[in-house]
């Protein structure tokens, strides 16, 4: 399992979020402090709105017009949900990586540079796409492949392209959903390695369907749960380690030795 830090101030902080998708409740009070430089990772069975509730974090959500959240999710000292914020500036600073890798039908190279160019990147962009590549611990691998397609790529180097596209806007957290889903065995190692280098400078949430992957890498671990209504609730919260060894909800133990769900 991973080590937990010291640190306590939060990257990310959900107050009493509630999820409805027009009249139905799908989130029900949800209050969770997901630390700086650390990866909190996000657990439980099939619609437990493990991803709906990652989606609040960069406001993604909002592309659903049923969509509404109520509560306050918070970055910082932002509140990610006060009027007039602008949802686009709050993607570039909180990042996403997908399920399955979604790399541009462009170059590797294009890959990279997109996102900074749409957003006015004035420096060497060059160096920046060097930088992001070597952040996710791919330049080494496509150095000399730069204008190559990115679709090219084997699966786990693109979505460790992926990663790096999301690096090249210099945000402050990533989050992925189920990132290694779609990945071999050995490509799901070289990305949770790079998520323990990531997190020196970065903070991470992860939802992951997979226990075994929670307990290896995340600091933080909150479990879901929906109930008999379909809404989800989070049943525990805390290190992770505690959490898979002595949790102190019986559902908690019940979903980590495979009881249900």
């Amino acid at each position: 399992m991973a080590t937990t830090s010291m640190a306590t101030r939060p990257a990310v902080r959900a107050i009493n979020v509630g999820v409805y998708y027009g009249s139905n409740k799908v989130i029900e009070g949800v209050t969770m402090d997901m630390p700086e430089n650390e990866i909190t990772a996000i657990i439980g069975p099939s619609g437990a709105g493990k991803s709906t509730l990652l989606r609040c974090i960069n406001r993604l959500n909002d592309l659903i017009e049923i969509f509404r959240m109520e509560g306050e999710m918070w970055f910082g000292d932002f509140n990610l949900y006060a009027p007039g914020s602008d949802p686009t500036q709050i993607r570039y600073r909180i990042g996403m990586v997908f399920q399955r890798p979604n790399p541009f039908p462009k170059s590797i190279y294009d890959n990279i540079a997109f996102g900074p160019r749409i957003n006015g990147f004035k420096g060497n962009m060059d160096e920046l796409v060097e930088q992001s590549l070597q952040g996710a611990a791919l330049w080494d691998e496509v150095k000399d492949r730069l204008k190559e397609s990115a679709l090219s790529l084997s699966g786990g180097q693109q979505q460790r392209l992926c990663i790096a596209r999301a690096l090249a806007v210099e945000p402050s957290v990533i989050l992925m959903d189920e990132p290694c889903s779609a990945l071999d065995p050995i490509a799901t190692l070289a990305i949770e390695e790079l998520m323990q280098e990531l997190k020196k400078t970065y903070s991470i949430v992860i939802v992951t369907h997979n226990m075994q992957q929670a307990g290896r890498v995340s600091d933080k671990t909150a479990f879901l749960l929906p109930d008999e209504n379909r809404v989800a609730h989070l049943i525990e919260f805390g290190d992770t380690r505690t959490l898979f060894t002595n949790p102190t909800d019986e559902r908690t133990e019940a979903y980590i030795t495979g009881r249900f769900g």
